[in-house]
């Protein structure tokens, strides 16, 4: 007979259900949030497993690694969907989240997702690590901005490299406020200075990376755009075709249908949030910035002469998505003019 099995993680504890394939529970466990522990329960010569589910999450990519290693037949399900099919119990506890997955895996009733490979997982880490820094050292300097701005001290436009220095020459002669603001100003700094380790260590990837070069070759693209791009997709071939990648990142009007009602309303900002603000960067970009002509300027401005340059914009970060799958797929590089054929590379 076989068998299958769901498992609710949690930080500590994994509650594991394993039912036959006519709906009956053979056994309900808790073991601790670790591979080796589930891959325990799941291997005794009892079962003959089928299919594993457990729910996309902060911990789904290392157990799904550990324990497809192991030899299970490991699925990673879709969280929306996982939640719409539980939400049918009246009772929320682990023990009836498991047996709801396993009950999912037994009926075949889930959308599964990709789980990315170790190297897209540690650049999408150093992606995260590089932004948070950032973000951090603006909050600060945002915050010395608002402290001195009570004070009637305005910093006015200044760049980053002479922000200490300018701070500097407002609090001048008031040792108050340098007591107060020394310290901002030099965690700033490590901030900064840790920051641009690891963007050098961003370029020098994206570097000796031939992908990121190929992408790169599309004007608005840079190395972070690139590098998050092939971070967040991870494997071209997995979307049957390239248009499909603009609804995965959220970049497709949504539409409700029913009855006689019909409305498409905005993006529904679904997908990974820091490539689609990254790609509306980029396009942002290539639309306002860029100088040089080309046929998806060109496509750009006539789009945003008929619909406004906001919805023009993200039209083109959906374009631009597109568009870089098929460079990646082909191994091709961007084309400036229809008629421009490049060759493949390699």
């Amino acid at each position: 007979m076989k068998h299958c099995a769901g498992l609710d993680v949690s930080v500590k504890e994994t509650a594991i259900c394993i039912v036959d394939e006519k709906g009956t529970v053979c056994r309900e466990v808790k073991v601790l949030t670790h591979s080796g522990d589930i891959a325990r329960v799941l291997k005794e010569t009892a079962w003959r497993l089928e299919r594993v589910g457990l729910e996309a999450g902060p911990l789904s990519q290392w157990l799904f690694e550990g324990l497809a290693k192991a030899g299970l037949p490991m699925i990673c399900i879709e969280t929306r969907h996982t939640k719409a099919f539980l939400k049918a119990q009246v009772n929320k506890t682990d023990r009836n989240d498991a047996r709801g997955i396993a009950q999912m895996m037994r009926v075949n009733l889930f959308r599964p997702v990709h789980v990315k490979t170790l190297t897209s997982q540690k650049r999408r880490a150093l992606l995260t690590a590089r932004k948070l820094l950032k973000d951090k050292a603006i909050a600060i300097e945002n915050d010395i901005r608002g402290l001195l701005r009570n004070f009637g001290l305005k910093v006015g436009k200044v760049g980053a490299v002479k922000f200490e220095e300018r701070i500097r020459e407002l609090t001048e002669g008031m040792p108050d406020l340098v007591e107060i603001v020394e310290p901002l100003l030099d965690a700033r700094g490590k901030l900064r200075q840790n920051y641009a380790t690891l963007h050098r260590k961003l370029l020098a990837i994206v570097r000796d990376d031939e992908v990121c070069r190929q992408l790169m070759s599309i004007p608005g693209v840079g190395p972070v755009v690139s590098l998050a791009y092939t971070a967040t997709i991870d494997i071209p071939a997995r979307f049957r075709n390239s248009k499909a990648v603009g609804p995965i990142l959220g970049l497709t009007p949504a539409l409700h249908e029913s009855g006689e009602s019909r409305r498409v309303g905005g993006i529904p900002l679904c997908g990974d949030g820091m490539l689609r603000t990254l790609l509306y960067e980029a396009a942002q970009t290539l639309l306002t910035r860029v100088t040089k002509w080309s046929w998806l300027k060109a496509w750009a401005m006539d789009v945003a002469k008929r619909r406004g340059q906001q919805k023009a914009i993200v039209a083109l970060a959906r374009r631009l998505a597109v568009i870089m799958h098929r460079i990646w797929s082909d191994g091709t590089q961007f084309r400036w003019t229809r008629t421009e054929i490049m060759p493949v590379a390699g």
